[in-house]
């Protein structure tokens, strides 16, 4: 028996809560996965798993082995990244997940720095707005904004996002300009919701120390960053979206800005990865890559100032 690989195995079996998970994540038969664990505790003539038909659990045992194997599994990766030039080129597969709009508009564009720095990595990148389970999925890392909740993972702050209010010129032409937040409620909003909990996300807006922060009517809500910037350009509603999703269609005029001089409560942005898995090289260069891409682009910086193109929009 390949007792590092079993060591691998049954670790990615303990971090993946199954087999079944296990064995996709790193492409190997079920059985296979099965008969290394198997063979783990007839070595060691212990029991380091409970098994029933629905899910495992670790045994007392099972998770003093788990530590252990961390340990002995990282040195090893240390050692073998010395004595090789992968420290120096990285390879292999890395699996990525990212927000819909931070990966279409930010982090997509600027990928062709990144292969050419590291042509050995493969990259998987996973986008969508719905929150992902690194340990259960298999992900290496993530690009993750707003407050975190999860304290298993070790986090990287790469930016801040900023936020504007907007509508279609055919909208407003209809329904009108507001020219306070309060307004909003007789108006049709796009209203956007947690991919994870169901919650419409409230609005918020701050002005010489006045902060307001309140639900809002709307005929249609939606969890997917780029539909919800689709609905405001089609003018179904005003919508309240970052600044580098929607800087493309106001200066096409297709949006034009509202309520320009109330500030929304801008977010944080980090790039997240597991606190007990060992940190390859090839995430080590992504996080880093990321984290100066992320530093120098403009769309990562706090709105002190109205958008002075949408005001010129708006007044012609």
């Amino acid at each position: 028996m390949n007792k590092l690989l079993a060591m691998e195995v049954f670790v990615q079996v303990v971090d993946a809560g199954g087999f079944t998970r296990a064995a996709e994540n790193m492409q190997l038969p079920k059985a296979s996965v099965s008969t290394l664990v198997q063979g783990l505790e007839t070595a060691l003539a212990v029991k380091l798993l409970h098994r029933t038909t629905r899910q495992i659990s670790v045994t007392a045992d099972g998770a003093a082995y788990y530590e252990r194997c961390l340990r002995i599994l990282s040195d090893v990766r240390e050692a073998e990244e010395s004595l090789s030039r992968t420290k120096l080129s990285p390879s292999g597969r890395l699996r990525v997940d990212a927000p819909t709009g931070l990966a279409s508009e930010i982090l997509i564009p600027a990928l062709p720095d990144f292969f050419e720095r590291y042509p050995d990595i493969t990259l998987e990148l996973g986008c969508s707005d719905r929150p992902v389970d690194l340990i259960e999925e298999g992900v290496d890392c993530a690009v993750r904004g707003g407050l975190l909740g999860d304290s298993a993972l070790i986090a990287r702050r790469i930016g801040i996002l900023s936020f504007v209010t907007c509508a279609a010129p055919s909208y407003l032409a209809r329904y009108g300009v507001p020219r306070h937040p309060r307004e909003l409620e007789r108006h049709r909003c796009v209203n956007y919701f947690s991919s994870k909990t169901g919650k419409i996300y409230d609005w918020d807006f701050t002005l010489n120390g006045e902060r307001i922060q309140m639900p809002l009517p709307g005929v249609i809500a939606l969890n997917d960053s780029n539909a919800y910037v689709a609905a405001g350009v089609a003018g179904l509603g005003i919508v309240q979206m970052t600044d580098f999703a929607l800087e493309e269609h106001l200066r096409a005029g297709r949006l034009t800005q509202v309520l320009d001089e109330w500030i929304t409560d801008p977010i944080p942005i980090h790039v997240v990865y597991p606190q007990n898995r060992h940190l390859s090289a090839k995430v080590r260069v992504f996080v880093e890559w990321v984290a100066e891409h992320f530093a120098a682009h403009p769309g990562m910086r706090i709105r002190t100032t109205p958008n002075l193109l949408s005001s010129q929009q708006a007044a012609q």
